[in-house]
């Protein structure tokens, strides 16, 4: 990406002041950024966007956050991080950022609330969505034996039999990180073959625990009576055969969306859509950061997230002090 010219506002809905940084997204990235920038003295407006907190705002148990001697709840985490965010001086706003304009600095904002906003940094957190299989059970039954994370929620099923559903990399890490801790994994494929690499394929196929369910999709979970996985209703599409599979969990794991629609033909995007980044965080637009699952294909933690939104906070408080000591 070119390097982005000075400009002055010309919206007729301007705004008092140019932001220092302005976040898009309130999870753990977002909200660790916001803490990072405010004691920086940045004075950060974090916008809390069409999920405020996340997707740790949906998830029950965090036992994998770094702090915490006893499990402690997905939305208390958030909470605790954005109040943490607000004593150390942060502005935190759920506004849902409309239209980004990075063609010209400071760049311009446009939110729902009919606010335009001016920044001369953008850190963006806006992460990435797990697709789902469309199911009212799995919706019910979600985080009740239902997951897309097995790094997240493999441990509460040790010695259990369990199902992932996919045929790429990440049903195969899945997979094979599940069979370490359950007594059994069935990996149920649409197709006859696996769309993974050869390498993953390999491991998985040779692994005596994962068992494999060619050309089948899932038709039911059950049970949301029992308030808990029971087992999944499934059928073969080549040959109409239905039949009743009994498990502890089904962990989903047919890729991610990153959320990023906004910023389609203004920064650069991989294949998947997700933010690439030069160094550290920095985008091909210099003042522009990323940080969390919007750029992250690997790790998708709350603890990986945090640590990218410490340095985007530190990168774009790095940059405004260099454009500072320009100036002077």
């Amino acid at each position: 990406m070119s390097q982005v010219a000075e400009t002055n506002n010309t919206s007729g809905n301007a705004p008092d002041s140019i932001r220092n940084v302005v976040i898009l997204g309130s999870g753990p990235a977002g909200l660790t950024a916001a803490i990072y920038a405010a004691r920086a003295n940045m004075n950060p407006l974090v916008m809390g966007g069409l999920q405020p907190g996340g997707q740790l705002m949906i998830t029950t148990d965090v036992e994998n956050f770094p702090g915490f001697a006893d499990p402690i709840e997905g939305p208390d985490l958030m909470l605790a991080m954005e109040n943490q965010a607000k004593r150390v001086g942060a502005e935190v706003t759920h506004a849902i950022a409309l239209k980004v304009d990075l063609s010209h600095r400071p760049f311009t904002i446009e939110t729902n609330e009919g606010q335009t906003i001016q920044t001369k940094t953008l850190i963006i957190a806006t992460g990435a969505s797990a697709k789902w299989l469309g199911l009212p059970s799995e919706t019910a039954l979600y985080n009740k034996g239902v997951s897309a994370c097995a790094t997240c929620d493999g441990f509460f099923f040790k010695g259990k039999d369990v199902v992932v559903v996919g045929g790429g990399d990440t049903a195969l890490e899945e997979a094979m990180y599940l069979a370490r801790l359950c007594k059994s994994v069935t990996l149920i494929h649409r197709r006859d073959t696996l769309r993974a690499s050869k390498i993953m394929q390999d491991r998985a196929l040779k692994n005596e625990k994962i068992h494999f369910l060619w050309d089948t999709i899932i038709k039911d979970i059950l049970d949301p009576s029992e308030g808990k996985v029971t087992g999944i209703r499934v059928i073969n599409i080549k040959t109409d055969e239905e039949k009743v599979i009994p498990t502890d969990a089904v962990f989903v794991a047919i890729g991610h969306k990153p959320n990023t629609d906004l910023f389609k033909g203004q920064l650069d995007l991989d294949d998947d859509g997700y933010l690439c980044v030069t160094t550290g965080t920095r985008t091909g637009i210099p003042g522009v950061f990323a940080s969390g699952d919007v750029h992250d294909t690997v790790y998708r933690q709350a603890v990986t997230a945090a640590g990218t939104g410490c340095m985007a906070a530190i990168d774009a408080t790095r940059f405004i002090e260099a454009e500072e000591a320009e100036e002077h």
